[in-house]
């Protein structure tokens, strides 16, 4: 999903703040971490299932879990994660000047933010797409017949330009209702003040179960654009650029080798050469990257392996039964592939 800069710093600057004068950023993340004993992430402040307080004042959700696994990688320990909670204007100027070491904010990669902003993505951990959310009781079952439909979206978020996309490829028109944030979105919704709602899918899901009744609401089967969401690092530091990649591949591969948090340990001494080098039991590599052999178990045992991570926070194990459809492993017919360690 989103977003442009609160600060509205000049991208020279920034850049210049995160590259220094020799071009390249201090390439020494891992010391910094190291050095504070935790890995400061930006994340949502709340978006259920990728980012929210619960009961204990705990950030849980799938992007949260992301940085744990750095932070497990890194220093050994999941809970070392400074959570610092962004809204969508302000996440990449946090980024850049250094504020976060990673940027875990159902964020979608786009070319733009790619490459003008001094940011790299270093991976895909869910695979979204805009959609609408409708009042039930309006008895639409497509987004084709929303002609004239005011619209309820928020404001710089790679939603806007999808929104004016699709209708204008579909010959329809329609009435923006641009707010800030996402809670008021959805409040705007629920007041009236628009007939749909639109944003990535994941976070319609999200606020259909912050209504007063659910039930009164129903995301429309269109997905109309691609919103690939993943974590972000500065430019400049290839050997953070690297853990932050492998952490989440690591979590990948793991769910492909039928590896647990719960049977981890056992697989230890499994025979089999791919398990044997993601566990650090065969080479270290790790130790390229910087980190020690064990790294990849110290994620899994800790954190877990992607599909843990996806069926409670968002799956079947949640509030929000979301399938995982794209979000399956490659081996069953959904996208995510990680390259093998080796």
């Amino acid at each position: 999903m989103n977003h442009n800069n609160k600060h509205r710093w000049p991208l020279a600057v920034a850049l210049t703040t995160t590259l220094g004068a020799g071009g390249s950023a201090a390439a020494a993340t891992l010391d910094d971490v190291r050095g504070q004993d935790r890995v400061r992430c930006g994340v949502n402040a709340a978006q259920p299932g990728f980012s929210a307080l619960d009961a204990s004042d705990t950030y849980r959700g799938l992007d949260t879990d992301v940085c744990r696994a750095v932070a497990a990688a890194v220093l050994g320990d999941a809970a070392k994660v400074h959570f610092v909670p962004l809204d969508s204007v302000e996440r990449f100027t946090a980024l850049q000047s250094g504020e976060v070491d990673v940027l875990s904010r159902t964020t979608t990669w786009t070319s733009t933010r790619d490459t003008t902003l001094g940011v790299n993505f270093t991976g895909i951990s869910y695979y979204d797409g805009q959609a609408f959310l409708v009042a039930s009781d309006l008895g639409v079952q497509s987004a084709l017949e929303l002609d004239g439909a005011a619209v309820c979206t928020q404001s710089g978020t790679t939603s806007e330009l999808n929104l004016a996309d699709y209708f204008r490829a579909n010959g329809m028109t329609y009435e923006a209702v641009v707010f800030d944030s996402p809670e008021q979105s959805i409040n705007g919704f629920e007041a009236g003040r628009c007939d749909v709602l639109s944003s990535d899918a994941s976070q319609l899901h999200a606020q259909r179960m912050q209504l007063g009744d659910p039930d009164s609401a129903v995301v429309l089967p269109e997905i109309i654009s691609k919103e690939p969401l993943g974590p972000a690092v500065r430019q400049g530091d290839d050997q953070w650029f690297n853990i932050v990649k492998w952490s989440l591949f690591a979590m990948i591969n793991a769910e492909e080798m039928g590896i647990t948090s719960a049977n981890v340990d056992e697989r230890l001494d499994s025979d089999n050469p791919d398990i044997a080098r993601l566990l650090g039991r065969d080479g270290n590599y790790g130790e390229a990257m910087g980190l020690e052999a064990d790294w990849a178990y110290r994620i899994v045992k800790q954190v877990g392996n992607y599909g843990e991570v996806f069926e409670r926070n968002v799956g079947a194990g949640s509030d929000f039964g979301i399938e995982r459809g794209q979000n399956a492993l490659w081996t069953d017919g959904g996208l995510h592939y990680a390259p093998p360690v080796r």
